[in-house]
C-alpha cells in the first residue's frame, strides 16, 4: 500500500513556498525586464543582476524548471507569459502586485496559524497601522500599485466586455475603479458607452491621466466617492470588482443595497471576484484568497457564486446569473 500511495503531492505543496519565493525574488531583481532586451548567458545575467556565483546557476535553472524561463544553448530567455506580464516596460506588467507580495504578504502569511486561531489580521494592523491609509497617503506609490492592479485585471476586463450584453445599456459606473483599466477596456470595446470610475478622491488624478492617455476623456469621467458615507453614482450598470471580499457580511450586504438603490428598473449589477466554486472543491485560488482576507482584513472573506446570488436576491434583484470570465474569475449579474 505504501508503494502505491506516494507523498509527492504533499511534499510539493508543503515546500511550495520555495518556488514562490524564487519567482518573487526574480521579479524584485528585475530579471524578466533584463531578459526583455534579449537572452543572457549565466555570466551576463549574474553581472546584470549583481548575483553571487554560488547561487546564480541554481536560481536561473530553478526558474527554468518552474516554467518561468526558457534556456537554449546556455542562454536564458523569457517565456511568452513572463515576457508579457513581468517586463516592467509593458502596460501588461503585473509584477507590482508580486513585488508587494514579496515585501509584505510573504512574511505575513508566516503567521497564518495565529490568524486561524485568533481570527485577527496578521498584517500592519498588528502594529496599529492601516495598509490602505499608508498606501493612499503616497501618490507615487499609489499610482504604482494601481498600475499593477490594471495589468493584473486586463484579461478579466476584456472578458466582461465580451460576455455581458452591453448593447442593451448606455452607461456604467465602476465602483473602486482604481486607475481605470476596466472603464477603458469597456469604452474601447463598446463605442456607445459612457461611464464613470468611482473611487476615493486621491485616485482622481491617476484615473484621469490614464483615461486621457487613451483619448477617452470625453466618454469617461471620475466620480469621487467614499462608499461608506455617500450613495453610489447612478448608471444603467454598476460594477464592483474585488471589492466585496474586503468586508464582513453586513458590509457586503450594505454595499449591495446601495447598488440596488442606485440602479434604474432593469439596471444591472455586476460583481466579479475569484469566486469560490459552489462545491468549494476546485477553485483553490479563491479559497486561498479568502485566507488572504483573513491575513489582510478585519472581517473580509471570499464567497461562492451561490452566496452572492442569494445576497443579491435578498436585496431585491429580480434575477441573477453566474458567468465564468477567465482563469479563476467569474461574475455575478443581478438585474433589478
Amino acid at each position: 500500500m505504501a508503494q502505491d500511495v506516494l507523498p509527492d503531492a504533499i511534499m510539493q505543496l508543503g515546500f511550495g513556498f520555495w518556488g514562490s519565493k524564487t519567482l518573487l525574488s526574480a521579479v524584485e531583481l528585475g530579471l524578466f525586464t533584463e531578459l526583455a532586451q534579449g537572452p543572457l548567458s549565466l555570466e551576463e545575467a549574474q553581472a546584470r543582476l549583481g548575483l553571487h556565483e554560488r547561487g546564480a546557476r541554481d536560481f536561473l535553472d530553478a526558474l527554468t524548471a518552474l516554467g518561468m524561463l526558457e534556456r537554449n544553448d546556455g542562454r536564458y530567455a523569457n517565456t511568452p507569459a513572463t515576457a508579457l506580464y513581468l517586463d516592467r516596460a509593458k502596460p501588461t506588467y503585473i509584477g507590482g502586485i508580486l513585488e508587494m507580495s514579496s515585501a509584505r504578504l510573504f512574511r505575513f502569511w508566516a503567521n497564518l496559524t495565529e490568524g486561524l486561531k485568533t481570527g485577527r489580521p496578521q498584517n500592519e494592523a498588528k502594529a496599529g497601522d492601516d495598509l490602505f491609509a499608508v498606501l493612499y497617503s503616497d501618490p507615487t506609490r499609489l499610482e504604482q500599485f494601481l498600475s499593477a492592479m490594471t495589468g493584473l485585471s486586463l484579461g478579466t476586463a476584456r472578458a466582461i466586455a465580451e460576455k455581458f450584453p452591453w448593447e442593451k445599456y448606455p452607461s456604467f459606473v465602476d465602483i473602486g475603479a482604481a486607475q481605470g483599466g476596466l472603464s477603458v477596456v469597456l469604452a474601447h470595446a463598446h463605442k456607445h458607452l459612457k461611464g464613470a470610475g468611482a473611487d476615493l478622491a486621491v485616485v482622481g488624478p491617476i484615473f484621469e491621466k490614464y483615461v486621457a492617455s487613451h483619448g477617452l476623456q470625453d466618454r469617461l469621467r471620475f466620480a469621487p466617492l467614499d462608499f461608506f458615507k455617500e450613495p453610489l453614482p447612478t448608471a444603467d450598470v454598476i460594477l464592483m470588482g474585488h471589492i466585496l471580499h474586503d468586508w464582513d457580511l453586513a458590509t457586503k450586504k450594505m454595499l449591495i443595497g446601495k447598488a440596488y438603490d442606485a440602479l434604474p428598473p432593469g439596471g444591472a449589477f455586476i460583481v466579479f471576484e475569484a469566486l469560490i466554486d459552489d462545491e468549494r472543491r476546485s477553485n483553490a485560488f479563491g479559497l486561498l484568497m479568502s485566507l488572504n482576507m483573513l491575513i489582510e482584513t478585519h472581517g473580509g472573506f471570499d464567497y461562492t457564486g451561490a452566496d452572492c446570488s442569494g445576497w443579491l436576491r435578498e436585496a431585491g434583484f429580480a434575477s441573477t446569473q453566474v458567468v465564468h470570465l477567465t482563469g479563476v474569475d467569474s461574475m455575478v449579474i443581478g438585474i433589478k
